[in-house]
């Protein structure tokens, strides 16, 4: 990796980092020199992380941070925001990705305790991290927020309808935040497009793997992801 003489490492967190888009994510940019908080509700998978994180920059001077965290928890969010404070940590880039996703279901067929789970996680979960590390970045007077958003937050999809009203939400939330922000800073919704995840497999089932993997698509979000500028505020833009 040759970084250039303007290379200027960045703190960065991303929520959901013990699988899938979100642990390419943190790995893509670790491997690009970035200092990474991650969070996830799975600790061997957080542990596994940890080591191949550490291994990636064993002289570096920082040290990754990553904690057990249940993001529809208010609480454990708070736990998440004391342990960044304590590392003097403040994050230049936050991404919200951590989901969950219902099985196909008509909507009338969808348990209350499914429907509940989904609107949790995918948008109480991100209100709770955006609670509380909003006002920390505006104290540093920029920083770039995304939101991971969906295709189906932009257009209805039949048997989803959970998983849809949850990224409908997140691309409302993203353009209300948008105009509260102080100049220097962005929110944006983020579409990461079609990648085989677990989460496309309950979706599409075996034609997910028609599809790009983590690995092939962080390649093109990484990138992405590190050019958004105060400009890009209020965007609904997709990963191509």
């Amino acid at each position: 990796m040759d970084k250039g003489d303007e290379f200027q490492p960045l703190t960065i967190l991303i929520t959901g980092v013990s699988r899938g888009l979100g642990r390419a994510l943190a790995l893509s940019l670790a491997k690009r020199g970035h200092t990474i908080i991650g969070c996830a509700r799975t600790p061997n998978a957080l542990h596994s992380l940890q080591k191949e994180l550490a291994a990636l920059s064993p002289s570096s001077s920082h040290t990754h941070l990553l904690q057990i965290t249940d993001v529809a928890s208010n609480g454990s969010v708070e736990e998440l925001f004391k342990a960044v404070l304590e590392r003097d940590l403040l994050p230049d880039i936050l991404v919200n990705n951590a989901a969950v996703i219902n099985e196909n279901s008509k909507f009338w067929e969808i348990p209350e305790d499914v429907f509940d789970s989904v609107i949790d996680m995918n948008v109480k979960g991100t209100a709770n991290v955006l609670r509380h590390f909003i006002p920390l970045m505006t104290q540093g007077g920029k920083g770039i927020i995304v939101n991971f958003s969906s295709m189906w937050g932009r257009n209805g999809a039949p048997m989803f309808s959970p998983y849809c009203a949850s990224k409908w939400a997140i691309e409302g939330l993203t353009k209300s935040i948008a105009l509260e922000l102080p100049k220097g800073m962005a929110i944006i919704a983020l579409d990461p497009g079609l990648v085989n995840t677990d989460m496309l497999v309950i979706s599409f089932g075996d034609s997910a793997s028609d599809y790009q993997n983590p690995q092939q698509w962080v390649v093109k979000a990484s990138k992405m992801i590190l050019s958004f500028t105060s400009e890009d505020n209020g965007a609904s833009l997709t990963v191509e």
